[in-house]
């Protein structure tokens, strides 16, 4: 039997690939013709070809709820989500803006802090911020970028628009399952980039090594960039090798470096100290220094920050770039954008309310079974209540935690997220998606051509982390006269 896409109903989602019942978006013509030509048989050998490769390559993720940290092969669906290139170019100028101005906004808030003091940004948000460092006060990176690598999630709603549903910016996952799903894509789809005009993502370890090189203290010398990761045992242990190869940088712990009494840091080699100039740090702040912030940690280099702070290494993001990295702090990104650039934001973000203001929780106690309400520092989707899917006890023990502690929850819609058809035991059906895209900023902004798409294995669910048992989708920009 063949696909025959009449029997295809998202119902009242948006589809990203198809407008109705039979009917493919012009971006997606293409993608849907070809495999309405496969029968199902052919379509499973797609599906095991996509499996052995994975195996092969060695793409693997590490669940911890799992109870082990045992590493497992990536969920991947054959279905790519596809986009139309005139609809990207705007969300890339979006996702421009939307870094500068946060760029703006940490550079600020660890200098004069303006935004504060014009009353833009309230003060009292900032003096309960989690991840605002006190000993980054006054330093000045490079172009004033703090955020160089930044994942900001999107999601698509029932009418098309499509919004920011956060913004990553401590140490953000996830690009290397994008470059790799392409590969995988290729091997087992090759006839499809022929035919039509899908916009590479290959480039983008050559631009995230460029954007490290930029920010280097020695920029007349060919730059030593080294990866810092905290272990095997670190779920995103598999991305940080796949960069640092990819980059030709040095994959490194933190016994690897050292720093050494003209302040500089060093990495022990077979042939001696070697000093490094860039780090792309895949270590969360408080375990950077035991010096400065975790004494206990053994991931960090003592005194790293002293080095930072001495300009004798650049370190990736940032320390304490997370301050902009706090749910709360997202809901007044369209106003940085207005008073740093001057422009309304192009990408809008989901409506927020914030839990701090007594209006807003009442609302937001009155409504639980309507809200997904968000811890404002947690990632992976720990610790939210999707309301509509919570039982009365889940939703009375998230009322306690919101009267407890207001500022540390927001608040949202549950929106309808789109869908894109997924194979599921043999047969294609509706699976909501979101997006992470990654932009690289120093001395130039560079976007991915589209980016992760994270999809929700179960049927009706929402939750799309991979940590959470969520799969993925390659993501294609496609000229619609070539869909």
């Amino acid at each position: 039997m063949r696909i025959d896409w009449n029997h295809y109903d998202p119902g009242s989602h948006f589809d990203e690939l198809l407008a109705a019942p039979g009917q493919p978006r012009p971006a997606a013509r293409g993608l849907t013709q070809y495999l309405r030509s496969l029968s199902d048989a052919d379509l499973a050998a797609r599906k095991a070809a996509a499996e052995l490769a994975i195996v092969e390559m060695g793409i693997t993720f590490t669940v911890y709820s799992e109870g082990q940290n045992i590493d497992r092969a990536w969920p991947f669906d054959i279905i790519p989500r596809v986009i139309p290139a005139t609809e990207w170019t705007q969300v890339e100028r979006g996702l421009r803006q939307r870094l500068t101005a946060l760029n703006h906004f940490i550079d600020d808030i660890y200098g004069d802090q303006n935004i504060i003091r014009d009353k833009v940004f309230p003060a009292e948000v900032l003096a309960q911020s989690k991840n605002f460092r006190p000993q980054c006060v006054g330093v000045r990176p490079a172009y004033g970028v703090w955020a160089h690598i930044c994942g900001s999630d999107l999601v698509r709603a029932a009418d098309g628009t499509m919004y920011v549903l956060e913004d990553n910016l401590r140490v953000p996952s996830g690009v290397s399952y994008m470059l790799e799903n392409r590969v995988v894509m290729k091997r087992v789809f090759p006839e499809l980039f022929e035919a039509q005009t899908i916009l590479p993502v290959d480039a983008y370890p050559t631009q995230l090594f460029d954007t490290l090189a930029a920010i280097s203290p020695r920029p007349l010398d060919y730059p030593q960039v080294a990866v810092l990761t905290p272990g095997i045992y670190n779920s995103a242990y598999f991305e940080h090798a796949f960069l640092a190869q990819r980059m030709g940088a040095e994959l490194v712990e933190g016994s690897d470096l050292t720093v050494g009494d003209d302040d500089c840091v060093y990495m022990h080699t077979i042939r001696g100290l070697q000093r490094v100039d860039v780090i792309y740090r895949r270590v969360d702040d408080l375990f950077l220094d035991p010096d400065v912030f975790n004494p206990d940690s053994q991931l960090g280099v003592p005194g790293l920050m002293r080095a930072w702070h001495k300009g004798t290494v650049a370190l990736a993001n940032a320390p304490g770039a997370g301050v902009a990295d706090d749910k709360v702090v997202y809901a007044y990104v369209p106003d940085m954008i207005r008073y740093y650039l001057g422009e309304d934001a192009i990408i809008p973000n989901v409506p927020t309310f914030l839990c701090h203001e007594p209006k807003a929780l009442d609302h937001v106690l009155a409504n639980l079974d309507k809200l997904v309400v968000k811890p404002a520092n947690e990632s992976g989707g720990y610790g939210l209540l999707i309301g509509p899917h919570a039982s009365r006890k889940e939703r009375a023990e998230f009322a306690a935690r919101l009267k407890a502690d207001p500022r540390n929850y927001i608040a949202q819609p549950t929106l309808d997220l789109s869908t894109v058809p997924t194979l599921c035991d043999g047969r294609l059906e509706p699976r909501h998606v979101d997006l992470r895209p990654f932009v690289l900023q120093a001395d130039r902004t560079n976007v991915t051509a589209g980016g992760l798409t994270r999809v929700a294995l179960r049927k009706g669910s929402l939750v799309v982390n991979s940590s959470q048992g969520g799969g993925s989708k390659d993501t294609w920009i496609v000229a619609e006269a070539d869909g």
